[in-house]
């Protein structure tokens, strides 16, 4: 791969034609050019549920709550759901603030003891590294609900928690010597320990759910959980480390965002900005310059800590990659490379170690979400990689879906199956709405003509430098590709594009905007050749005063929105936008919130889906808003719909009390603390409908 000057902004220095390009020739027609792909209302996804698996507190006897169905002919193309409320005005409170006949509460905020081995949670921040390791960790994002005893009322919830704030774990911040090194142990231990996802048992209880502590299913995963790895880049040469010689293992996950779950009942964790938990201090490899290792500093300051010793270095010290010893096995020059990856857990088995799953290939992963479930044929899984002019990839199984494997009670040998072998793609999009996914293997044809193979000697070399292997494929550079999520009824993938300021190098007066301060969303149905796909734009963010080249879909005071982050369908149809807004002309009208729209239900006479516009565009409602400061992330259902969590990252000012919609009032400071919030309807009926 040639090298090109490295901009600290932009990892992706490739050549390749951006996504504004594309889409603004193919904006200005609109329509597609089917070439029998096409995204119609008939393409049907049948009645799969996507389920997740069931359990009482034997672990040894587990099954499915509902098992998931083949598509038939006769499945419905269309959701029957209509939204039930109304959308509600911007706001900008140290509250929630939720449609009317709704009520939010607090459910499992930062610091929420798991176990007995944990302190209360202290506002003072005095808590210790032990009582971090067994409670909830800090900023939730990514989320999923798992239910138990075949119940609605009684289930896991497994929450990702993003990254952490210095100052607000320690009391008076980090510690740190004359030389800038860390001094207290503990500290760093308590960091790493609020990273990572935790799994949490709740149950309804009185009409309220509530955290059930020292449940045996109870159980975090850090920065430091031992985890082993599977598919190309197991027992392979680039995991060589020293604490894991023969590249089985890796310790810890990292700066998890967004997550997807399995047919077969497992949660899956993104590990998203992972580069900055490294550094080089050396000469950087080709793939630590194209993912974007330091070579400076470590984003927390972990791998140096003043008086280091043996005992310690491979606590600490890991996080330092430049090479020092005579070989892999003797230093940490690989350590970066056991992450990256989609993190498979069995939240049902308290005693299983996380998996992470290499062939889904190795970037800065956001979300996870499979596609249409078909009998006999592969699962697809799609994630975006999320970093501005980066790419969205799908990973096709080599396995066929076999549906009795939803029931397995050996979940991760299911995952093993269907995780382990099959084929990465990128994606191509070109402007006549017909898109190419470009395989990464190392028959893959390049830009030029050759072949990956010119450029790698093996698929763990691929998988290991993903995104520089997408760049020689000449895949689209997008903005930012965010959450994935498909339609239970059409089969249409949907992903956010959340922000672009970065683009500056072309005009482009239909859209996507130079300077894409608000993001849209792209919507795909797969053709029926694995490399083919039909595309569109659903829907663009926009301030509401914004002009016609820029508010292209219409949207009011009561729908506006910027950033489009998570991304959820609940079975029902219901798709649900959440978003992680930086734009001023959005902030200063309302800070983060949710929306929900029906996407199926859109259609013309023809059965062709409908993009948003300002004819429809007050279909489109917002359903919360988040406190001040806050990011609006993470989505998870109650199987019977009673019930919505969502988190709130990051808040100024909140929670003051256990309801999440009483505002903190004026003149009081409380420490802020990210929590899972618990929606319910005041009648106990459905949410949204």
């Amino acid at each position: 791969m040639s090298k090109a000057t490295f901009d600290p902004t932009r990892f992706n220095n490739s050549k390749n034609t951006p996504f504004n390009e594309v889409m603004d020739n193919h904006l200005s027609r609109r329509n597609f050019v089917k070439r029998g792909l096409g995204l119609s209302a008939m393409t049907a996804f049948g009645g799969f549920g996507l389920s997740a698996c069931g359990s009482d507190n034997d672990t040894a006897a587990e099954t499915p709550t509902t098992p998931p169905t083949a598509p038939t002919p006769t499945a419905p193309t269309k959701s029957s759901a209509v939204l039930g409320f109304e959308s509600i005005a911007g706001s900008k409170t140290d509250a929630v603030a939720v449609a009317a006949g709704y009520s939010a509460y607090v459910l499992a905020p930062w610091g929420t003891p798991l176990n007995s081995k944990a302190a209360a949670w202290k506002a003072d921040g005095s808590n210790t590294a032990i009582d971090q390791e067994n409670s909830v960790g800090m900023h939730h994002d990514g989320m999923h609900f798992f239910p138990l005893n075949d119940s609605a009322d009684d289930g896991l919830l497994c929450i990702n928690h993003e990254y952490i704030d210095q100052d607000a774990l320690h009391p008076t911040g980090p510690t740190f010597d004359a030389d800038g090194k860390r001094t207290v142990i503990d500290e760093i231990r308590k960091e790493i320990n609020a990273h990572g996802i935790s799994v949490v048992r709740i149950k309804l209880v009185s009409g309220r759910w509530q955290v059930v502590e020292n449940d045996s299913h109870n159980r975090r995963f850090t920065g430091a959980t031992v985890m082993d790895i599977a598919g190309p880049l197991a027992y392979s040469s680039y995991l060589e480390t020293r604490y894991s010689p023969d590249g089985s293992q890796a310790r810890g996950t990292l700066n998890n965002c967004g997550n997807g779950y399995t047919p077969w009942g497992t949660y899956l964790t993104c590990e998203e900005n992972w580069p900055g938990y490294f550094v080089n201090k050396g000469t950087l490899t080709q793939e630590q310059t194209r993912i974007g290792i330091s070579t400076s500093d470590t984003r927390y300051g972990w791998s140096h800590l003043a008086g280091d010793d043996d005992e310690r270095l491979d606590e600490f010290a890991r996080f330092d990659v430049t090479p020092t010893g005579s070989s892999a096995t003797n230093d940490y020059r690989n350590e970066a490379n056991g992450h990256g990856y989609i993190v498979e857990i069995d939240p049902y088995n308290p005693n299983s170690r996380a998996i992470k799953r290499t062939a889904l290939g190795r970037f800065r992963h956001e979300g996870c979400a499979f596609g249409k479930l078909e009998e006999g044929k592969p699962i697809t899984f799609y994630s975006g990689h999320d970093s501005r002019f980066e790419y969205l990839y799908k990973f096709v199984s080599d396995a066929a879906w076999d549906p009795a494997d939803a029931n397995s009670t050996n979940r991760l040998t299911v995952g093993d199956k269907y995780m382990n072998a099959g084929t990465l793609y990128a994606a191509k999009f070109t402007e006549d709405g017909v898109g190419e996914w470009l395989p990464l293997t190392l028959d893959g044809v390049t830009a030029d003509g050759s072949t990956l193979a010119s450029s790698f000697d093996s698929q763990a070399a691929i998988i290991l430098n993903t995104a520089g292997a997408a760049d020689l494929l000449g895949a689209t550079p997008m903005d930012r590709p965010e959450w994935t999520t498909v339609d239970p009824f059409t089969g249409t993938v949907y992903l956010t594009l959340t922000n672009n300021s970065k683009r500056t190098d072309s005009t482009n007066p239909a859209n996507p905007r130079l300077n894409n301060n608000f993001g849209h969303i792209i919507r795909w149905d797969e053709g029926d050749a694995a490399t083919e796909f039909s595309w569109d734009i659903f829907i663009f963010g926009s301030p509401a005063d914004g002009d016609a080249e820029t508010n292209l879909s219409g949207l009011t005071d009561l729908n506006q929105f910027a950033s489009p982050d998570g991304l959820a369908f609940d079975q029902r149809g219901i798709l649900w936008v959440q978003t992680d807004n930086g734009a001023s002309e959005v902030t200063e009208e309302t800070n983060d919130q949710m929306l929900a729209i029906v996407p199926s239900t859109m259609v013309d006479a023809d059965g062709n889906q409908q993009v948003v516009t300002a004819e429809n565009q007050t279909q489109l409602k917002r359903f919360f808003v988040g406190p001040n400061g806050c990011e609006v992330t993470g989505f998870a259902m109650s199987p019977d719909y009673t019930a919505m969590f969502a988190n709130i990252q990051h808040p100024d000012n909140w929670p003051y009390s256990d309801r999440a919609d009483e505002e903190t009032p004026a003149g009081t400071t409380v420490r802020p603390r990210a929590a899972t919030v618990m929606f319910i309807k005041d009648d106990g009926g459905e949410i949204g409908v």
